[in-house]
């Protein structure tokens, strides 16, 4: 069974990154994290300054503890401890980083990147800013379709993300979006490159697992 769960994951995987060169965008494919991992340390140069989305896919690799053990300086919002003033401020750090790191709430077939945000800060650095941007994305965000895509969003990322955040929004009490007029609202900004944006360094990296939202 396993065998079977590989390769359509690598058939997938495949497509899609075939199809976001096509684009534009550099992008490959790994079988697991480790390779994934390798890969990603190998952007790392010490001193370097290193922007994240809130990314579950990223925590989960341990992409930002890597990071700091080689010297890199990270520009964590999320960071304890920190006032409203200071997080604002990283915020817009990221946005001039030497590299910004973040996953995608949804990869199409045809390699286009799809995500919804609260504040911004996060589509703004995919879209401009950022000398290099990373995006790692789990086998679980690809779709057929930008249809698809968005109901992904809808059914899976949002709702799951408001839970984590503990967001008194509808979807945590239904399990999908309600689109909601709450003042607490998250998905405020929605996001379609389909292409590589013009002046970015943009790679995509795609692993063959199930990781984050």
């Amino acid at each position: 069974m396993q065998e079977v769960h590989s390769w359509h994951a690598e058939a997938l995987g495949k497509q899609a990154a075939a199809s976001l060169v096509k684009n534009g965008f550099t992008a490959e494919y790994f079988d697991n994290r480790e390779h994934l991992i390798k890969a990603v340390e190998a952007l790392f140069v010490p001193g370097m300054s290193i922007g994240c989305g809130g990314s579950m896919t990223i925590r989960e690799l341990g992409i930002l503890d890597r990071a700091r053990d080689r010297g890199c300086t990270i520009l964590d919002h999320n960071a304890p401890g920190i006032d409203a003033d200071t997080r604002m401020n990283i915020l817009r750090q990221q946005l001039t980083s030497d590299l910004f790191i973040s996953s995608t709430n949804a990869l199409t077939l045809d390699g286009e990147l799809v995500n919804v945000d609260g504040n911004g800060n996060r589509v703004a650095a995919l879209s401009f800013g950022p000398k290099k941007v990373l995006v790692i994305a789990g086998i679980n965000k690809i779709v057929s379709t930008l249809d698809d895509a968005l109901a992904r969003i809808e059914l899976t990322a949002s709702p799951k993300n408001n839970k984590r955040l503990n967001k008194p929004n509808p979807c945590t009490k239904s399990g999908y979006c309600m689109d909601c007029d709450a003042e607490t609202r998250i998905c405020r900004i929605y996001s379609i490159l389909k292409r590589k944006p013009a002046a970015s360094d943009f790679t995509v990296f795609i692993v063959g697992e199930v990781l984050g939202f």
